[in-house]
């Protein structure tokens, strides 16, 4: 039994969660949001960040610096393919992808769908806790733990889920409140 083991599954779902909530598009300009975005150049799908420099230089405005001309319609087309509503305009090698509103209908939808993620992050974390219970009842009858040591633990891991479920509860109230606060 490894309560850092546990630890460390449970914060890989909350690191989970953050990147998924981190490519919600809050109507502000994140490098986040063309992550997941892959193109079509040199004979093979390349993440864009191999093929450009992206940045936020307005709160409303990205900036996707293409290092070589080549691929900069190849660029073009993977954003506008992405289904993230975004439109680049071309300018040389640079793309400015000014962000649009977001209405309330979509903002409620994004929400929606923060609350999904959080979901799928606290049924990870107690599925790592039903395994580390698991494992416990099983060295405790196999003679391995004491009643008395097996309590401790189990409360032990009772707590790092409480603490970990308040920290996903944390980051969608705080996501929240982005998207609905734009």
């Amino acid at each position: 039994m490894n309560l850092d083991d546990l630890s460390r599954r449970m914060h890989g779902a909350l690191a989970s969660l953050k990147t998924e909530l981190a490519g919600l598009r809050t109507g502000r300009a994140s490098v986040n949001l063309l992550e997941p975005i892959t193109v079509e150049a040199y004979g093979s799908s390349m993440p864009i960040t191999q093929l450009a420099s992206v940045s936020v230089p307005e709160p409303r405005l990205i900036s996707v610096q293409v290092w070589d001309r080549a691929t900069v319609s190849a660029v073009d087309r993977a954003i506008r393919e992405a289904n993230l509503g975004l439109n680049p305009i071309m300018d040389g090698q640079l793309l400015r992808i000014p962000i649009p509103e977001l209405n309330a209908e979509r903002r409620q939808e994004l929400v929606k769908i923060a609350h999904k993620y959080a979901e799928q992050a606290r049924v990870a974390v107690r599925h790592v806790r039903r395994d580390g219970m698991d494992t416990l009842k099983k060295e405790e009858k196999d003679g391995v733990r004491g009643e008395d040591e097996s309590q401790r633990l189990a409360d032990q891991i009772q707590k790092l889920t409480d603490q970990t479920i308040g920290e996903i509860d944390q980051l969608l109230a705080t996501k929240e409140s982005e998207i609905l606060s734009v």
